[in-house]
């Protein structure tokens, strides 16, 4: 066999069953490779919109999504996605051709130093240049990818390397073990939890990714403890728990913020800076705090802990319940903060003024979804409203990418969770710039057959960014901009289109557009005047409650 077929044959002994991607010419053979594998090559109109597939594929499965581009500008296509990736913490392998070694110490067509190139961007990337090295790559990249924290990495495989003979055959996976926390950390943070008159806890996508979900819950109920979780912690805890505060970061305070005023203790679990810089909650670095997660914490001025409980989350979270005596009862701030809460989230529902505020608009997507249907969210305004009100009662069922932090990753995005869990609905929340960015891919969700939604919030402009500049200098400059008809646009691909003229059509529309078997657009009117009303509001917002 050829090194490209010994690769393929390393992918699939890695699981693989998914390979994103584009066609070219250095990657031919890898390509006829995979004509012969078990694995699906999915065929997309953008590198870009392969390697988001690839992101979620990772996200929501915990194995490395695979993407695969040809080399040059392929490669740079693919880079966005890679970037996406690596700061979200997503297992992702990213793979590309490149021109024969023949030809590298010379200025040729197309050629890039691909791997200086997506260093900045991975964990680890290397080049093959020897044959018999493929299967030591390969689980060498699967391995880093995967193990925390999760993130990309890159093989770039020249063509002549891809055609030349070569024996050997794959190496068996490691077995992963756990790792466990020293008991005098655990006993330092019993301590302080018992001592703490008013303990937070801040959950992040660690625990999402360390399946820690149940152990959390537990651990805050037998604690008495509230819980924020971070734009990617959604679904930790279930929202309707009476400890749940709900999501937290936004660049604006919030009620939340109330909780991190008064507090003595922050018990951050799986909580990754990258999600919510601790500048934003503890600006004087001196709110105590205890690290529980998978890794030791990074180094911030604001993020410095009294204790540092490194291992499996689940296991490190019952050995410190087990050695905590805390009697200390609620505070009453927590049950005004739910309150306040509950009563703005509920007071939407009723909402009929049209354009739709986004608060209505995503009050209503949460009545049509089920608890284990999935949201993907773009970047854009609606992000900061999802965050802010889609509410989740399981993990990985509201995906916001919040590292990186990406537009264009909603409908790529909604492929592979279709193709993970195609018996749930899928929506991919987008505004109208994202989508710009990456409906092409429409066309690859008609041909893979994964049928779901994308909804639009249509306000022809970068939301977020008037947001930004209003708030900044009171007015906004280059931000707006012409739109297809979306409907129109949609039908041309043979998929479904809708356009809600009113408050009322929403739900219907959206019940309809995701009883359909081939993808739905619903292009949705959004009143973002509800931006500048929110900063005024939480700009005067006081916790004296």
């Amino acid at each position: 066999m050829n090194t490209a077929e010994l690769l393929v044959k390393c992918l699939e002994n890695e699981g693989v069953k998914y390979v994103f991607g584009l066609p070219g010419e250095e990657n031919l053979n890898i390509l006829e490779a995979l004509k012969n594998s078990s694995i699906q090559f999915i065929t997309t109109r953008h590198e870009q919109g392969a390697a988001f597939m690839a992101d979620v594929y990772g996200r929501l499965t915990g194995k490395a999504g695979v993407c695969l581009s040809t080399l040059g500008p392929g490669a740079t296509n693919l880079m966005t996605g890679v970037a996406d990736a690596n700061l979200d913490g997503a297992p992702l392998v990213a793979i590309t051709g490149q021109v024969g070694t023949d030809r590298m110490h010379i200025e040729s067509h197309q050629y890039l130093d691909l791997v200086a190139m997506f260093s900045p961007v991975t964990k680890w990337n290397a080049q093959i240049v020897r044959p018999s090295n493929t299967p030591e790559i390969v689980r060498k990249a699967f391995k880093v990818a995967q193990q925390e924290k999760p993130g990309a990495v890159h093989i770039d495989l020249p063509e002549n390397i891809a055609a030349m003979s070569v024996e050997g055959t794959p190496l068996n996976q490691d077995k992963r073990e756990k790792s466990y926390s020293a008991y005098q950390s655990m006993t330092e943070a019993a301590v302080a939890i018992s001592k703490a008159k008013n303990p937070v806890i801040l959950v992040g996508n660690g625990a999402i990714r360390g399946n820690a979900s149940e152990a959390v819950t537990e651990f805050a109920t037998q604690l008495n403890i509230p819980v924020a979780n971070t734009f990617m912690g959604k679904g930790v805890i279930p929202y309707t728990h009476p400890l749940s505060l709900w999501t937290t970061g936004l660049q604006q305070r919030d009620y939340i913020s109330c909780a991190f005023d008064q507090t003595d203790l922050v018990i951050a679990v799986g909580y990754d800076l990258i999600e919510y810089s601790p500048k934003k909650w503890n600006p004087q670095g001196e709110i105590p705090i205890i690290h529980v997660g998978a890794k030791y914490a990074e180094i911030d001025s604001s993020y410095i802990p009294i204790a540092e409980i490194v291992g499996d989350i689940s296991d490190s979270l019952n050995e410190i319940l087990r050695r905590s005596e805390r009697i200390n009862k609620l505070s009453p701030t927590v049950s005004e903060i739910r309150k306040n809460m509950r009563s703005e989230y509920e007071g939407y529902g009723k909402d009929n003024e049209f354009p739709i505020k986004p608060q209505k608009l995503i009050y209503d997507l949460r009545q049509v979804m089920g608890p284990e249907d999935i949201v993907i969210s773009d970047v854009g305004a609606h992000k900061m409203w999802i965050a802010r009100h889609y509410h989740c009662d399981s993990p990985n069922t509201c995906l916001i990418s919040n590292g990186f932090a990406a537009m264009g990753i909603a409908i790529p995005g909604a492929i592979a969770a279709k193709l993970v869990y195609p018996d749930r609905k899928i929506v991919a929340a987008t505004g109208d710039g994202g989508f710009m960015m990456n409906c092409q891919e429409l066309e690859t969700a008609l041909r893979v057959g994964t049928a779901f939604v994308t909804l639009i919030f249509n306000d022809g402009g970068y939301g977020l960014i008037e947001w930004k500049q209003e708030n900044h200098f009171g007015k906004s400059s280059f931000i707006k901009f012409g739109n297809p008809d979306f409907v129109k646009f949609a039908e041309s691909f043979g998929l479904k289109g809708y356009r809600v003229e009113s408050a009322i059509d929403l739900i219907p529309t959206l019940k309809e557009a995701l009883a359909q078997d081939v993808p739905a657009v619903i292009d949705c009117p959004v009143d973002y005047r509800e931006n500048t009303r929110f900063t005024q509001k939480s700009g005067g917002l006081s916790c004296s409650i």
